[in-house]
C-alpha cells in the first residue's frame, strides 16, 4: 500500500517525547518491511505555535509566522530522518519533486512543513494526492473523530465512520491561519475530497494502533 502518515506536533512534540519518537520509528521500520510505501509529515506542536506568539509579539505578517512554524516542524522531522537512518533519504524533504523520486528510491519520505499558508495537514494531504495514496493516516492527540470538541462537551460522541461531505459540520475552524490547531484543516479537506482519498484518524499516543489498523482492527475514525 502507498500510506501517508501525518504525526501530529501534539503527539510527538507537546511536550517532545523521545519515547515516542522511537515506537514510531520501530512501526514504520515494521511497515516498510512488509512492503508498504511510506511518506510521513511532522507537526510543529506547541513549539512552533509559541514561535508563531513571538512573531506576532514582534509585529511580524502571517506569512512569517507560518515560516517560522515551518522551520519548527521540520527540525522535529530531522529527528526521525536521523533515527530512520538508511531507510529514509537522509534528509527532510522540501518539496513535491524530492518526496517522489525519494520514493521512487524505495526509501520512506520525511517532511515537516513546505510553504506559507499550508499545514502540514495540507502538507500531507497534497502528497497522498499526487501519489494516489491508498490511505492517509493522522496520528492525533484524540482518538478519533468527535460530533463535537471532546475537549469542552463530556457528551461529545466518537463517530466510527464519516464522510467529507458532514466533516466540516464537526470542524471549528473554516479558513487557514499560522496555528491553526484541528483535526483536518480546511484546505487538507478540500485536497483530500477532490482526490477521494481515504483518511484514517486515530489516537496517535499509541503508534501500535497504525499497525493494528491496517490488520482490519476498528481503530479510530475512517473518512471517505
Amino acid at each position: 500500500m502507498k500510506i501517508v502518515i501525518r504525526i501530529g506536533g501534539s503527539v510527538v512534540a507537546t511536550p517532545i517525547n523521545s519515547q515516542l519518537i522511537n515506537k514510531y520509528v520501530e512501526v514504520l521500520q515494521k511497515l516498510k518491511a512488509a512492503g508498504h510505501e511510506l511518506a510521513i509529515v511532522i507537526g510543529g506542536g506547541a513549539l512552533a505555535r509559541e514561535f508563531i506568539k513571538i512573531a506576532k509579539e514582534l509585529d511580524l505578517g502571517e506569512e512569517d509566522q507560518d515560516d517560522l512554524a515551518i522551520s519548527v516542524s521540520r527540525l522535529f522531522a530531522q529527528l526521525f530522518v536521523k533515527k530512520l537512518g538508511a531507510l529514509c533519504c537522509g534528509r527532510v524533504l522540501t518539496n513535491i519533486e524530492e518526496t517522489a523520486s525519494c520514493l521512487a528510491e524505495g526509501k520512506i519520505a520525511v517532511l515537516g512543513g513546505l510553504k506559507p499558508g499550508m499545514t502540514t495537514d495540507a502538507v500531507a494531504a497534497l502528497i497522498a494526492g499526487y501519489i494516489n495514496a491508498d490511505l492517509l493516516i493522522k496520528a492525533t492527540d484524540q482518538d478519533g473523530v468527535y460530533d463535537k470538541d471532546p475537549k469542552k462537551y463530556p457528551d461529545a460522541v466518537k463517530l466510527d465512520r464519516l464522510s467529507f461531505d458532514d466533516l466540516p459540520k464537526v470542524l471549528a475552524e473554516k479558513k487557514h491561519h499560522a496555528g491553526i490547531h484541528q483535526i483536518l484543516d480546511p484546505e487538507s479537506v478540500k485536497l483530500l475530497q477532490a482526490k477521494h482519498l481515504k483518511v484514517l484518524v486515530l489516537n496517535g499516543f499509541k503508534p501500535e494502533n497504525i499497525l493494528l489498523a491496517l490488520k482490519g482492527e476498528k481503530i479510530g475514525t475512517i473518512i471517505e
